[in-house]
Order: C-alpha cells, then sequence, then structure tokens
C-alpha cells in the first residue's frame, strides 16, 4: 500500500499559519503572568493578575452575567435547535432549512443591528432578556445542524419496529429517538453554550446599561489600555472556550460515525 506523503511545502505552509493563529495567544497566556503594568517587555513572574481579578467585582459581575445569559441561552437554544432539526429532517418545506440555517450564514453586525431595531419597535428593554432573546436566535440554526446529522446517520428501522411493536410515536421518541440523538443535542448544546459566552458583536448591539457580559467588560478595558490584567482575564476565557471546544470535539466525531 502505497502512503502519499505531504510535501514539504505543504507541511511549512501549515506550521507557519498555526504558527500566526496561535502565538498571539501564547503571548496573552504568558505576559498574563507578567509583573509589569505595561506589556511593552517582561518583567517577571507573578500571580498578582490573577489575585487582582478575584477581587475586581465589575469583572466578577460581568462574568456572572456571561455564565447566566450562556446557560439559559443554550438550554432554550438546545431544545428550539432541536426541534428544528428534527423539523427539517422530517419535513418537505424546502425553506425550513434557509429560514432555520440563515442566521448562521449572516454577518454578526447584520443580527446584531436587526435585532436592535425589531427590540425598538416591540418597546422591549435591553438588557439581560434581550441578549438571551439575541443569543437564542442564532444559536437554534447549530443546534439543529448538530441534531440533523445525528438523524442523517441514524438507523429508521429502529424506529419503525418499535412502531410495528405497538409504541406510540411518543413513546418511540422518548424511548428510542431520544437516546441515539442525545450525542448530537449534547453536541449542539455546547457548541450553542460556547458561541453564546464569547459573542461580542451581538451582544453589544443587544445589551442595555447595567447588563455588560464579560467580552463587553473585556473591551471596556482594552479601550484603555492592554494591561496584563486584561490578559489574565482573556486567559481565563479561553481556558472555558478551549475546555468545551475539547469536548465537543470528542462528542462529534460519534455524531458523524452513526
Amino acid at each position: 500500500m502505497v502512503h502519499n506523503r505531504p510535501s514539504k511545502t505543504l507541511v511549512s505552509a501549515g506550521v507557519l499559519v498555526y504558527l500566526f493563529l496561535y502565538i498571539p495567544l501564547a503571548v496573552v497566556v504568558i505576559f498574563s503572568f507578567n509583573d509589569s503594568k505595561l506589556n511593552a517587555e517582561w518583567v517577571g513572574f507573578t500571580w498578582k493578575w490573577y489575585e487582582k481579578l478575584i477581587h475586581n467585582e465589575n469583572i466578577l459581575r460581568a462574568a456572572g452575567n456571561s455564565l447566566i445569559i450562556a446557560i439559559i441561552s443554550a438550554a432554550m437554544a438546545t431544545v428550539l435547535g432541536t426541534l428544528a432539526g428534527l423539523a427539517i429532517h422530517r419535513g418537505r418545506q424546502k425553506w425550513l432549512p434557509a429560514l432555520v440555517l440563515g442566521p448562521i450564514a449572516m454577518p454578526d453586525i447584520l443580527i446584531g443591528v436587526s435585532l436592535l431595531l425589531m427590540f425598538i419597535l416591540l418597546n422591549v428593554s435591553l438588557g439581560s432578556v434581550s441578549i438571551i432573546l439575541a443569543h437564542v436566535s442564532f444559536c437554534i440554526g447549530f443546534v439543529a445542524l448538530a441534531v440533523q446529522s445525528r438523524l442523517a446517520g441514524m438507523d429508521q428501522s429502529l424506529i419503525e419496529a418499535a412502531r410495528d411493536l405497538g409504541a406510540s410515536p411518543w413513546q418511540s421518541f422518548r424511548l428510542i429517538s431520544l437516546p441515539l440523538l442525545m450525542p448530537g443535542i449534547i453536541a449542539g448544546a455546547l457548541m450553542a453554550f460556547t458561541l453564546s459566552i464569547d459573542d461580542f458583536v451581538i451582544t453589544f448591539f443587544t445589551a442595555g446599561v447595567g447588563s455588560s457580559t464579560l467580552p463587553l467588560e473585556i473591551y471596556s478595558m482594552v479601550k484603555i489600555a492592554v494591561t496584563p490584567e486584561v490578559n489574565a482575564v482573556s486567559t481565563l476565557l479561553m481556558l472555558v472556550t478551549l475546555t468545551l471546544i475539547t469536548v465537543l470535539s470528542k462528542i462529534s466525531p460519534t455524531v458523524l460515525r452513526q
């Protein structure tokens, strides 16, 4: 058997691309431990910036808001996205996939502005509720994709056998379909949580006074100066995101294989 090895040029190009992507992230992590208020040069190792974060009420409040919003948004998007994925798989409406998956392809700034205008027209106060509704609107499509990919590889004969044995539609869904769909549902929920907790653009347009999230708080800190404290916050947010992505990568192959 002949194994085609990638050329050295292709490997070198790949290495350069990954270095370009990850070196800035590594610099942020390293300088979060820098014992200096400026990021101009390395002075020494310290944990004090992480200690300051523990006593920073604005950061803690924003992190708490982000966590609550992400959990509620992910839960709502998971339920609605699962139903949307089932509808796309079983339905014959050609417009339904475009309607559900459309927000995925739209620019974030377009979604943010349109949602802002809608909230103004409906006289909805901007705050945590508007942010949650906005996050749910663009997370549904990602959950639906995960569920739909799971449905595409699912053995429909199991459901038909359950129906032939006298199971009702609800029983066949609860006992057969739902357990088989669970890896896709979990993957979609983790994706929705990650997208919600990291979102900045849409949140920027739909957040009101006193409803700051962690990305918005980081942005307000960066406008003054990129201090090691900002690097520390970014490092923790990066750690949470990478952890969720790692868990998602372990679940996704199962969704695609079965």
